[in-house]
């Protein structure tokens, strides 16, 4: 893998690398990026993953360990620093100097000492504790020069940081009384001083669309987690417009208002966009006569006459204006209905509905405004879906065919790229196998079948606990726990949402007999070696909701170009999913298990064979006996 990635260093091409599980992957590309700094000290390599928190394992943990083995071979320490966006940094003006009236009465006297002699105090009181330790914290890392790094942060809830950080739009930026001492601009400033800079996918985006002015210039670019990033940059480009939203930027404004009518005019468009979404379906808008794209006008309208009245150097008229600005901005984006957007109404439980615009696809955003800029590594355990890159190269803009390593490019337009997979420390085969329960009836929409529950049963019971079981959704997560805890009363099974899922997972990790049924947050990430999974269920393919927007409009895309729009969108999705999870069970040369999967359309379907060539290469048996009686073997050591 280093010299895949030194040799696409010196060649200026784009390398697509599948490292799996156990690889090392990170010393993989560190190994190289640290060479090329020796030998160009003024350089900088960029390295974007998935999360924050697998941002801050590579900067506090990783990169210290590669740049000390580098400094004992060169001679040389490489410069590094972590990049984060605005939002995770406390803000200062807000902080010390712009709480305004929200703030100020969440740290009323009374309500706040209750709060903090923990009395019986109400949530109010409660958050303005939060608020008030997060405003010491913030004052003592300005004192101490800290980073004002939401990480190093008290413990608080979302709603408290808020209180004390800014969006994007709503910094003064120069304009700031402590501009100077700004946490987020000092942490540009590190980063800009610095060789090696870890940042994340979304950064990476926020870079992208606005004309690659975040990032610092940088010789080379490596995307770990790549199989996360559409989805993160899709994220990161999407924008909602809400009521709630409407209500909260409207009282923020209407105290800087001079024109009555305005105000009110203002305050009544949370309500009118409540009335039409009430009316509307729960899927894509289209029609540009739709009684809600009439509102969004409105919202569009009104919003950039509130825009153009709050003209001040006032800095809290300044940051209502600017807040103002991002209602426009939206409203804007989905009154326009381009044919490269996709606008849908959605439904939250707790706050009722709410208008989302996605991009269609992020191929292009990506090709023009990553690829072509900067040579890019994209490395993850799971890149190959159904047996090739070419999907994971797509979706990235990277359409050409796949090059082997051992071929000269016909061209050098920039946006060459190769492919390769360094296969994985595991014997697949030896360690694991795949049951197929292809007796079962197909998974139904309305919940998961008797059978399939009898079945789960079945194979916990063999496997004494130690079961993994990932689901397509929290009601089927939680009627298998339901059932499990009925037929199995001795044994312990925890479902997500009993408590927090770190909590759960700790548990499940420490308590080898327990199992922890769960859904999306389990499929990836969650890294359990060892006895205590032993059995990885998986209940159904998990195809994307036929009935999701943004899936349905991007299967009619490649549907209408040509191509199979199933194949390229829905199958894919299931496909990285599937190769996720099933990695769940292997996760060092030790492990021994089974993933056993309930949905026979994994052997009987014509796309059976693409999906199974994107999971690890398990023995594979549809017996269920062998699949019970290994299952026992292992329970009884």
């Amino acid at each position: 893998m280093a010299r895949a990635i030194d040799h696409a260093f010196e060649a200026k091409e784009h390398l697509l690398v599948q490292a799996g599980t156990g690889t090392g992957k990170s010393l993989g590309y560190l190994a190289p990026a640290l060479a090329h700094l020796h030998e160009h000290p003024k350089g900088r390599v960029i390295i974007a993953t998935a999360t924050l928190a697998l941002q801050a394992q590579l900067a506090n943990t990783d990169i210290p360990a590669a740049i000390k083995a580098a400094k004992a071979v060169t001679g040389r320490e490489a410069t590094h620093a972590i990049l984060k966006g605005r939002t995770n940094y406390a803000c200062l003006h807000r902080t010390l100097d712009g709480a305004g009236l929200e703030q100020e009465s969440l740290l009323d006297g009374e309500t706040l000492a209750e709060g903090l002699r923990g009395g019986k105090a109400d949530a109010t009181s409660v958050l303005g504790a939060e608020v008030l330790a997060l405003r010491e914290w913030v004052q003592s890392e300005l004192d101490a020069a800290g980073a004002g790094d939401r990480d190093d942060a008290p413990t608080h809830t979302a709603a408290a940081w808020a209180q004390v950080s800014v969006p994007v739009r709503e910094c003064l930026g120069v304009t700031c009384n402590f501009y100077n001492e700004c946490f987020v601009e000092r942490s540009r400033d590190t980063a800009r001083n610095s060789q090696l800079v870890v940042t994340n996918h979304a950064l990476l985006a926020i870079d992208a669309m606005h004309g690659n002015s975040v990032l610092p210039e940088h010789d080379f670019l490596v995307i770990d987690e790549a199989h996360e990033l559409t989805a993160r940059v899709t994220g990161a480009a999407s924008h909602e417009l809400s009521p709630q939203q409407l209500e909260r930027v409207s009282r923020r404004c209407t105290a800087h208002l001079d024109d009555d009518d305005l105000a009110i005019e203002f305050a009544d468009l949370g309500d009118a966009l409540t009335d039409a979404l009430a009316d509307a379906p729960l899927e894509r808008i289209e029609d540009p006569d739709s009684p809600v794209l009439t509102v969004v006008g409105r919202v569009r309208d009104v919003s950039r006459r509130v825009v153009s009245a709050l003209k001040s150097d006032d800095p809290d008229v300044k940051q209502a204006a600017a807040a103002a600005k991002e209602v426009f901005d939206v409203a804007d984006a989905m009154a326009g209905l381009k044919p490269t957007d996709v606008l849908w109404v959605s439904e939250r439980e707790r706050f009722g509905r709410w208008l989302v615009v996605a991009p269609l696809d992020v191929a292009g955003l990506l090709r023009e405004r990553v690829l072509s800029q900067t040579t890019t590594v994209l490395t993850s355990a799971t890149l190959k879906l159904g047996g090739d890159f070419e999907s994971a190269a797509a979706s990235v803009g990277l359409q050409r065919a796949e090059r082997v390593l051992d071929i000269e490019p016909e061209d050098r337009s920039g946006m060459e790229w190769r492919a390769l997979d360094v296969g994985s420390p595991f014997d697949y085969a030896r360690q694991g196998i795949l049951y197929v329960a292809q007796h079962l009836p197909n998974p139904r929409r309305d919940g998961i079948t008797p059978e399939a529950l009898a079945e789960i049963a079945e194979l916990v019971w063999a496997a004494g606990g130690r079961t993994l079981g990932l689901f397509a959704s929290q009601r089927n997560a939680e009627a298998a726990a339901r059932h499990c805890r009925a037929e199995l009363p001795r044994m312990t099974f925890l479902c997500q949402g009993d408590a927090q899922l770190s909590e759960l997972t700790r548990r499940f990790i420490a308590e080898p007999e327990v199992s922890l049924f769960g859904t999306l947050s389990l499929w990836q990430g969650v890294d359990i070696p060892g006895d205590t999974c032993q059995l990885v269920i998986i209940d159904k393919i998990p195809f994307p909701r036929p009935d999701e927007p943004l899936m349905q409009a991007r299967q009619k895309a490649v549907a209408d170009a040509g191509g199979n729009g199933f194949m390229a969108v829905a199958a894919s999705h299931a496909a990285l999913l599937l190769a996720q999870g099933s990695g769940r069970l292997i996760r060092r040369t030790s492990d021994r298990g089974v993933v056993a999967v309930l949905d026979p359309r994994l052997r009987t379907a014509r796309y059976g064979s693409y999906l199974r060539a994107s999971m690890p290469g398990f023995w594979s048996t549809t017996d269920r006996e062998v699949a019970i009686n290994a299952l026992r073997r292992l329970a009884e050591g």
